[in-house]
């Protein structure tokens, strides 16, 4: 079982012995180089992110930035590596999920006396949330996706069933009931690519009001599985096992796994993250008509969790003042419109939202600045233990009672009793 990632004092005090500070350089004529971990994988993302280094390096001649690819599948081990050795990059891209066991065991930065007011007013307190932990700031976030529904446009147009919009979108239940009428004869109403069902399920189920854990006045956090929890997975239960209106060879697929059947005609939606539009875009046969629609909506609306990507400072960072320089650079609204682009995914600054780009009608950029407004801190941001919770306990359950292996009390026991075992082990 993975230990706790908390690096003791001792350990911390030999790691910088033996390194020093980590990452920057300052070279005999005082020039400073900066280390910045990117984990951009699109070609078009790594490309802005590359040339927007080159644009701060050919301004900054004294504060270099040295550009370093990371990669999302091993971020949190190497990570977690690199800063009890003394090696972590100065600047650090991640996502807010994963920040809660760095910023609690002290290998990040706390960024308050050092955000420039820019970005504190420009982004909304509802984002600065999901990179608060305590009173701290570990990461400024800058980037975001909702999940949405990516549908056959032809598909539904010939069905006749109503086309939700974010001023009028489905509800749960008629979710449902529309993709039973858009299923048979081998075909289905929806495909659900849940290899990682843990954070679709979360995220989703704000709408409805679920939330999963619960922090009490002592701060320490505990799972519950109640009602409101219940309504999304229940649905995707109940498409697969049920209705047959959802396909059970998906459940075990990534996103980009279930295109190939979305373009082939037998899957009328995937509900998917905002940024697989590009895959949709680039891939679709000539003459595929694809739309982008809103998830459906719960008791709360049309609220959704996520997990922005962020930037992060290390704490044994030599040259903090000069890294925030660059963050401030690298967000410009012009600059961070760029890289959202090239991610094709949401800004959370106001400002760059604004850019007429991003809220063009083609490839349904529009619903997604619709739904800028109702994101929301993920459920499980700033829990201790999450991610073990999500691996040894979350993952497996979901999986099993998705494809009908075990029920709801079965579930909502798992979740519960073992999850709470787990978490108490960080919270001691």
């Amino acid at each position: 079982m993975r230990r706790p990632r908390i690096l003791t004092a001792a350990a911390a005090a030999l790691a910088l012995l033996l390194s020093g500070c980590s990452g920057s350089q300052e070279s005999d004529d005082g020039r400073i180089t900066l280390e910045f971990q990117s984990l951009a994988w699109q070609k078009e993302s790594v490309d802005a992110n590359k040339q927007l280094v080159k644009e701060w390096n050919a301004r900054h001649p004294d504060v270099q930035v040295k550009y370093i690819q990371g990669s999302w599948d091993s971020v949190h081990d190497q990570l977690l590596t690199s800063f009890e050795g003394g090696e972590a990059p100065d600047i650090i891209h991640d996502a807010s999920d994963d920040l809660a066991d760095f910023a609690y065991g002290g290998y990040l930065a706390d960024l308050r006396e050092l955000l420039p007011s820019r970005l504190t007013s420009d982004i909304p307190g509802t984002s600065w949330e999901t990179t608060t932990f305590g009173k701290g700031v570990y990461g400024v976030p800058f980037l975001q996706e909702p999940r949405v529904l990516i549908a056959n446009a032809t598909w539904l147009k010939k069905s006749g069933v109503r086309i939700p919009t974010t001023e009028k979108p489905w509800s749960w239940p008629e979710f449902r009931r529309i993709t039973k009428k858009l299923s048979g004869d081998g075909k289905y109403g929806v495909a659900w690519p849940l290899k990682e069902p843990v954070s679709a399920t979360l995220n989703l189920s704000l709408a409805t009001g679920g939330q999963v854990f619960h922090r009490g006045a002592d701060g320490k956090v505990d799972v519950r599985f109640d009602a409101a929890d219940q309504v999304v997975p229940r649905t995707v239960r109940d498409q697969v096992n049920t209705d047959g209106s959802a396909s059970s060879s998906t459940l075990g697929m990534g996103g980009s796994d279930t295109l190939p059947g979305f373009f082939g005609g037998k899957y009328a939606m995937v509900p998917l993250g905002f940024s697989y539009r590009q895959q949709v875009a680039q891939q679709a046969p000539k003459g595929f008509d694809w739309r982008v629609l809103p998830a459906p909506a719960g008791a709360q609306g049309l609220q959704q969790g996520v997990s922005p990507q962020t930037l992060s400072i290390a704490e044994d960072s030599g040259h903090k003042k000069e890294a925030m320089e660059f963050i401030d650079f690298l967000l410009q609204p012009d600059n961070v419109v760029r890289l959202a682009e090239g991610d094709w995914m949401l800004p959370t600054g106001s400002e760059a939202l604004k850019a007429p780009a991003l809220r063009r009608e083609k490839d349904g950029w529009d619903v997604g600045a619709a739904l800028a407004g109702e994101l929301r801190t993920a459920p499980a941001q700033s829990v201790r233990g999450y991610p073990e919770w999500k691996d040894k306990v979350a993952t497996p359950a979901l999986q099993e009672y998705y494809s009908g292996a075990i029920d709801g009390p079965e579930l909502r026991r798992r979740l519960v009793e073992d999850g709470n075992l787990v978490l108490a082990r960080y919270q001691r």
